[in-house]
């Protein structure tokens, strides 16, 4: 047995009174979870302890909370692991971001969470004609659907996720992971009606930031924002979906730009998201950004040459990679999730040598 510290974030609403930090010692072993510690410090010292569980296998997803600043499953969080991360010694629990706090560790999944999940459409639409047995599915377009199926709603990507953090409107890498469950499965009868939805919606796909906070929280290897750049790709080249919000175009600039420079420009990246610099559509945008070019060039972040004049230019090997890349008859998505990962490729041998050292 050994004695762990558990600093736990408190909360009740309807006390009136502001959030605060109770400290329990508790006696497990060391392979034992925190949830296990939260559970004994409830038994033992305070039954008005708030957290909610089910599994305790990491399945329900219902123990989600904050473990020294990072989320996680409660259940599947060794003591010994969180106390290693601690800062002082102590192992800090607090509830999960983006969301309202119900009672200390609980947090409203209702409100934020499954709200979001409901925008998507989360379920099958069936592709006509219903066959009069089962669908006939290649094997690995539904083992590609299957990273996304693994999702058990515990709700990490979207306590983690900044786009959230700034914007509550937006649909979330929860939702948008499970809406690509639909879109990648050949039995759905409207991905195009699902992407056009989630392009057109100014909350939608496009308001990921690539923070990849999400891919880091998900305790089930997801990727949400792995998948939500699979419904970009997919709206974008098999779709062309030009939506409201600019995304299709803003995506397609920065392979102009790329392609072009080598290096990515980004006094071009703007107006070539409108159109050019001299398109109506770019005008007011450029207009709107010229108090953050003014306050650039005051401070001596940006100059006028390198603003209108782009030194770098594209290398033949840099424009041959595009071609290469875009005279394939197929896109090529590689998905770790299905080709596992690049340690399968290697010979035998040479795993083994590897192994040795």
């Amino acid at each position: 047995m050994a004695t762990f510290t558990l600093r736990l974030r408190r909360y009740d609403p309807e006390s009136g009174g502001p959030p605060y930090w109770d400290e329990h010692t508790v006696e497990l072993d060391s392979h034992r979870s925190v949830l296990e510690g939260i559970l004994q410090a409830k038994g033992r010292f305070d039954g008005s302890i708030g957290i909610r569980c089910s599994c305790r296998a990491a399945i329900c997803g219902s123990c989600g909370v904050r473990i020294n600043g990072q989320p996680g499953l409660a259940c599947h969080t060794h003591l010994d692991d969180a106390l290693a991360s601690a800062a002082d010694g102590v192992i800090e629990v607090e509830p999960m971001g983006n969301m309202p706090v119900i009672k200390d560790l609980i947090v409203d999944m209702d409100a934020v969470h499954w709200k979001k999940i409901q925008e998507i459409t989360p379920w099958l639409i069936n592709r006509e004609p219903i066959p009069e047995r089962e669908y006939l599915v290649p094997r690995d377009a539904m083992v590609d659907v299957t990273q996304s199926m693994a999702c058990i709603q515990c709700g990490a990507c979207v306590s983690d996720c900044l786009a959230m953090e700034v914007d509550s409107q937006f649909v979330g890498p929860a939702a948008l992971a499970k809406a690509y469950r639909f879109v990648g499965d050949p039995r759905d009868a409207e991905p195009f009606e699902r992407l056009r939805h989630l392009a057109e919606n100014p909350d939608g796909m496009y308001s990921c930031t690539h923070c990849f906070k999400c891919v880091d929280a998900c305790p089930k290897g997801v990727n949400p924002m792995g998948q939500i750049m699979r419904l970009r790709r997919i709206a974008n080249d098999d779709y062309d979906i030009e939506d409201r919000n600019n995304g299709y175009r803003h995506e397609h600039a920065f392979v102009k730009n790329i392609r072009r420079n080598g290096l990515l420009h980004e006094a071009d990246l703007l107006p070539d998201s409108y159109g050019g610099k001299f398109h109506p559509r770019a005008v007011p945008e450029l207009l709107s950004s010229l108090p953050v070019v003014i306050r650039g060039l005051l401070r001596r972040k940006i100059t006028p040459a390198k603003a209108l004049l782009h030194p770098h230019k594209a290398s033949k090997e840099v424009r041959a990679i595009f071609d290469h890349v875009e005279s394939e008859p197929k896109r090529y998505e590689l998905n770790l999730y299905v080709s596992g990962d690049d340690k399968d490729n290697e010979p035998a041998g040479a795993v083994a040598e590897g192994a040795k050292q």
